[in-house]
C-alpha cells in the first residue's frame, strides 16, 4: 500500500544549506498521463462522481492544477515538464485527439515535454496540430524528421529555457522502436538513445549550458543505460514504463531519485496519480550538489481546482451517453494491470483473447493473440459500462483475421516474450493455445511446449489466427504477420467485441487456466 507522504519535498529541500553561488531548482514532472483528465479509481480507470465525493478517487487535471500551483508557491525557481504519452487512453482522446491535452497543459503552464510513442498514434499530422496549440516546446532528439513535412523544422531535438537567470537545457527522447509501437509514418527514422543524447549534450555544453535535463519516454531500463553511457546529463525525467520511484512506499521500483553516476533519474508512475517534485541544488559549475524529493500522490487531500473541474465536466458532456451505458456485469474484478498482462497470463488478457476467438471461431480461426500493451486498465466488480471497456481498450483497434504457418506462430511468440523483463507491450495473451516460456534463455529461444487445440503445434500446418489490426500490421514487433495469407483487418471494434462477450456471459467470472506457463 502506498503510504501517505508526511514530509513534503519542499520541507526536505529547506533542510539543505544552499551556498550563495548555488542555484536551486524544483523540477515538477508528470509522465504517461494518457488523457486521464477526470479522476481515476485505484484501478486506473474511471471513477464516479459519487466515489470522488467520498474521497476514493485519484488524479485528474483539476487536482494536478492545484498541486502544481502549490508547489510553485513554495519554490524559488521551478519548471513543469512531461515525459510523454499525453495522448490516448480514454474517450477524451478519441473525441478531441490532442486538443484537450494542449488546452490543459497550457493551463497548467508546462515548460516542455518529450514526444511519447502514443503521440504518433494518429500520425505526424495530429502531433503537429498539438504542437501548434501548445505554449511550450515538444522535443525528440533521437529521430530524423527532415523528410516529414508535418514536423521538419518544427520538432526540435533540444531547447534552452531560462529560470531565475540561469539557462537550462532540455533534451527530448522517445523509444528507439517507435516505428513498431505507433504510426509515425515512413518519413521518420529513429536512432539510438545514447548517441542522440550525448550529441545534444555536447552541443549544449559547447554553448555554455551546464544544467541539462533529459525528458525521456524510453523507459526506466533504457534511461539507466543512458545515464551509464553518457556524460553531462544531470537529471532524467523518465516515462514509458510507468515506473513508480519513491523513498516511502514498499511498492516502488527504486528510490526517488535513482542515482546512476552523476545523473538523477525520476519517474512518477502514470495517469496523473502523482506529481513528481524533485528539488535540485546546482553549484556554480552546474554540478548537482543535492537532489531530494518524492512523487506527491493526488488523492482526496489535494483539492480540485474549480475552474478546471468545470471545464473538464463541460468537455465530458459529448462523451457521457457513450460512457454511461451499462453493457454487462462481472462477478469480481477483472485484473488488467500492466504488471501482469505484460509478464504472465492475466485475467483481462484471457477475457479479450477469448472474446476475439469466440467472435470468429466459425470462420476457421484456431488461435487468438492479443498484445498485453493494448490492455490499459482493470474493471471492478459489478456493472460494467462501455466507458470502462473503452478505458481498457482505448485504441479503436479492429479484429484482424489471417492465416500463417505454425513456424510463424512460434516466431510471433518468441517476439512476444523477447522483452518480458522490460515489461514490453508485445507480451502475448492468447486463446485456443497454450505455451511455456523461459525468460532465463536468450531472446529468440524462450518458447516451448506450444499446443493448439490440445495438440502440439505443427510448424508446417497453416493455422487461422485472430488478433487486432495493430499487431497484424507489425505493431509491437510482430512484423512476421505482415505477410500473412488471407488477411482481413477490418473486423468489428475490439472494445465492442469484448463488451458483447462479457454481456453474453454475464455475470462474467474472470479466470486464469494455465494457458501461459513461465519456467
Amino acid at each position: 500500500m502506498i503510504k501517505r507522504l508526511l514530509t513534503s519535498a519542499a520541507v526536505l529541500a529547506a533542510t539543505t544549506t544552499i551556498a550563495s553561488a548555488d542555484y536551486a531548482l524544483t523540477i515538477l514532472h508528470t509522465n504517461d498521463f494518457h488523457a486521464r483528465f477526470e479522476p481515476i479509481s485505484k484501478y486506473d480507470s474511471g471513477c464516479s462522481a459519487e466515489n470522488n465525493a467520498e474521497g476514493k478517487c485519484f488524479g485528474g487535471s483539476a487536482r494536478l492544477k492545484s498541486a502544481v500551483d502549490a508547489a510553485r508557491s513554495r519554490s524559488v525557481n521551478s519548471i513543469l515538464v512531461d515525459g510523454g504519452d499525453q495522448f490516448q487512453g480514454t474517450l477524451f482522446y478519441t473525441y478531441y485527439k490532442g486538443k484537450l491535452a494542449a488546452e490543459m497543459m497550457n493551463n497548467l503552464g508546462y515548460d516542455g515535454m518529450t514526444v511519447g510513442n502514443h503521440e504518433f498514434d494518429d500520425g505526424p499530422e495530429v502531433l503537429r496540430g498539438f504542437m501548434d496549440a501548445v505554449n511550450f516546446p515538444v522535443l525528440m532528439s533521437n529521430a530524423d524528421v527532415s523528410a516529414e513535412p508535418a514536423l521538419a523544422g518544427v520538432l526540435k531535438k533540444s531547447i534552452v529555457i531560462e529560470k531565475g537567470g540561469e539557462k537550462i537545457g532540455l533534451i527530448g527522447l522517445t523509444p528507439e522502436n517507435t516505428d513498431e509501437l505507433a504510426s509515425p509514418g515512413a518519413n521518420i527514422t529513429f536512432s539510438k538513445a545514447v548517441d542522440a543524447v550525448q550529441g545534444e549534450v555536447d552541443r549544449l555544453t559547447a554553448e555554455g549550458i551546464n544544467k541539462i535535463i533529459v525528458l525521456s519516454h524510453s523507459g526506466f531500463m533504457k534511461d539507466k543505460e543512458v545515464a551509464e553511457n553518457t556524460t553531462g546529463v544531470d537529471v532524467i525525467v523518465s516515462g514509458h514504463s510507468n515506473t513508480y520511484l519513491s523513498n516511502v512506499s514498499d511498492r516502488a521500483e527504486g528510490p526517488y531519485p535513482t542515482v546512476i553516476g552523476e545523473t538523477q533519474i525520476v519517474s512518477a508512475y502514470a495517469y496523473g496519480k502523482f506529481l513528481g517534485e524533485l528539488n535540485v541544488v546546482f553549484d556554480d559549475e552546474g554540478k548537482v550538489v543535492s537532489a531530494q524529493g518524492e512523487p506527491l500522490i493526488m488523492d482526496r487531500f489535494v483539492a480540485e481546482n474549480d475552474a478546471i473541474k468545470a471545464r473538464i465536466a463541460e468537455a465530458a458532456k459529448p462523451l457521457d451517453e457513450i460512457r454511461s451505458k451499462v453493457v454487462a456485469e462481472t462477478a469480481t474484478e477483472i485484473v488488467g494491470v500492466r504488471e501482469e498482462c505484460r509478464a504472465v497470463e492475466c485475467a483481462m488478457g484471457n477475457l479479450i483473447a477469448d472474446a476475439m476467438l469466440d467472435r470468429v471461431m466459425d470462420q476457421g480461426i484456431d488461435i487468438a493473440i492479443q498484445n498485453g500493451g493494448g490492455i490499459r486498465a482493470s474493471i471492478d466488480a459489478g456493472e460494467v459500462t462501455m466507458g470502462e471497456v473503452l478505458t481498457v481498450l482505448p485504441f479503436q483497434n479492429t479484429l484482424s483475421t489471417f492465416q500463417v504457418k505454425g513456424a510463424t506462430i512460434i516466431e510471433a511468440l518468441e517476439n512476444g516474450v523477447s522483452q518480458v523483463e522490460e515489461g514490453a507491450g508485445r507480451f502475448p495473451q492468447v486463446a485456443g493455445m497454450t505455451y511455456t516460456f523461459d525468460a532465463a534463455q536468450p531472446a529468440g529461444s524462450r518458447i516451448s511446449d506450444v499446443m493448439v487445440g490440445g495438440a502440439a503445434i505443427d510448424l508446417e500446418k497453416v493455422y487461422g489466427v485472430v488478433s487486432n489490426n495493430y499487431v497484424r500490421n507489425g505493431g509491437d514487433g510482430y512484423k512476421m504477420f505482415r505477410g500473412a495469407m488471407n488477411a482481413y483487418d477490418f473486423g468489428p471494434d475490439l472494445a465492442d467485441v469484448t463488451a458483447e462477450f462479457i454481456a453474453k456471459n454475464a455475470p462474467y467470472t474472470p479466470y486464469k487456466d494455465g494457458r501461459i506457463t513461465k519456467k
